[in-house]
């Protein structure tokens, strides 16, 4: 018997059998490591001790495959040739019923360009983080209010030679042909340990956790020619697209003010920061006064504010999304924010994960960008979520013990559903 309640990864219902061969249609694909063989096509995907926040498994996000994550003690209880239903919204993967069929459904998506409205009538702008054309495709025909995040760094060369103005004028005059009419926002090249391209020398070293990486490499050549070759593109494609430029990875507001004054002789418009460390995000009031908006990056944050790396499987108990520690520093920021909150982009995994997005907008975070899959999930939890209620759900979740006490107040145990929310 197979009935177990596993990590929750991409949204989804998949019914199959359990088999570890890709080449098999329609299975539930048991896989070691987060790399989805070509050609593959599994009704869904059981990833096995994977971390979930981290690079490779963000990736998969995009395939829009029903995803859990288990333990290998979970997957011993899962034998080849079992016929189950898989639930990547809740985690569950549990024996199927004779005959029985799933039919995949997901709630109705928002209006694109539009934001969407709590029970009580607030507005939640629901935007997107994509990789290429195909993402930001997907991203209006499921309802985003805009392009909250293209990650440029994975805009490549097919020969893997280092990308130049032409290639990033076609290639993101593409994405805003996808996206339109909706508004996109272009991170600047954010390379790190784990996002390292084939163009980069070796001898460019971007350490380990916490090491160089984003704006910090800025200065570097090739890379500098890189950001250069953005920037032109940018500028000569600013007149016909509404675009706005993101920059990864900045630590102080004078860091931010620097690259505001080179790139607005160049490029007028809105200009955003990332604030990816807690030093960053606690300062985000300053940040504020030098860009138009600072887009939170909870993956980083939260691998910084627990000093665990999120590209390692060891450490995934460490990076806790429900402890409460968590979100009383993210009630921190939002009051160093102050009445400039409404300015400030919660980007990365955090908002996706089962419960959360309630208690982000108790904390009064209004600007989301996610994965597009998760679009229709997440616009139909802010539909029937009350603030208010939300605001008296966190203030507890805040003066929790522990995470466990926070995942049963947000009905996260055995055979709960948590899509079903306290509103």
């Amino acid at each position: 018997m197979v009935d177990i309640t596993a990590f929750p990864h991409v949204p989804g219902l998949a019914c199959g059998t359990i088999s570890r061969d890709p080449h098999q249609p329609g299975a539930i694909l048991l896989l070691e490591s987060p790399a989805l063989p070509a050609g593959a096509q599994p009704a869904g995907l059981v990833v096995v001790d994977a971390a979930p926040f981290s690079h490779s498994m963000l990736a998969l996000l995009a395939r829009g495959i029903p995803t859990v994550i288990v333990t290998a003690e979970q997957v011993a209880r899962m034998p080849e040739g079992c016929r189950v239903v898989l639930d990547g919204s809740s985690g569950r993967v549990h024996d199927a019923a004779v005959n029985e069929t799933i039919e995949p459904t997901e709630p109705p998506a928002a209006v694109a360009g539009e934001t969407v409205l709590t029970r009580d009538g607030v507005a939640v702008a629901l935007r997107a983080s994509v990789r290429d054309a195909a993402g930001a495709a997907q991203a209006r025909q499921r309802g985003a209010e805009s392009i909250g995040l293209v990650r440029s760094e994975f805009l490549l060369p097919p020969d893997g030679a280092i990308p130049d103005r032409d290639f990033y004028q076609k290639a993101i005059t593409a994405i805003a042909e996808s996206a339109a009419p909706l508004t996109v926002t272009v991170r600047l090249l954010d390379i790190a340990a784990d996002k390292r391209p084939a163009w980069l020398p070796a001898e460019i070293s971007t350490g380990r956790l916490l090491g160089v990486q984003g704006v910090r490499l800025y200065e570097c050549e090739p890379v500098r020619e890189v950001v250069e070759a953005q920037l032109e593109a940018l500028a000569m494609l600013a007149p016909q697209w509404p675009l706005r430029v993101l920059l990864p990875y900045v630590t102080s507001a004078g860091e931010a003010q620097r690259w505001r004054n080179r790139i607005a002789a160049r490029l007028p418009g809105s200009f955003g920061v990332m604030a990816e460390t807690p030093a960053a995000a606690l300062d985000i009031g300053t940040l504020l006064k030098q860009a138009d908006f600072v887009a939170l990056g909870t993956n980083d944050l939260m691998q910084c504010l627990y000093g665990a790396d999120r590209d390692e499987p060891v450490f995934r108990d460490y990076l806790d999304p429900y402890a409460p520690v968590l979100y009383r520093f993210l009630a921190d920021v939002a009051q160093a924010a102050g009445s400039e909150l409404a300015r400030v982009q919660v980007c990365g995994l955090l908002a996706q994960l089962p419960g959360v997005l309630p208690l982000l907008l108790g904390l009064g975070y209004r600007m989301f960008s996610v994965d597009p899959v998760f679009l229709p999930w997440l616009a139909e939890t802010v539909r029937t979520t009350r603030s208010l209620m939300a605001t008296v759900l966190v203030a507890r979740v805040c003066h929790a013990e522990d995470s466990g006490v926070v995942r049963e107040m947000l009905g996260l145990h055995r055979d709960s559903d948590p899509s079903r929310l306290p509103h």
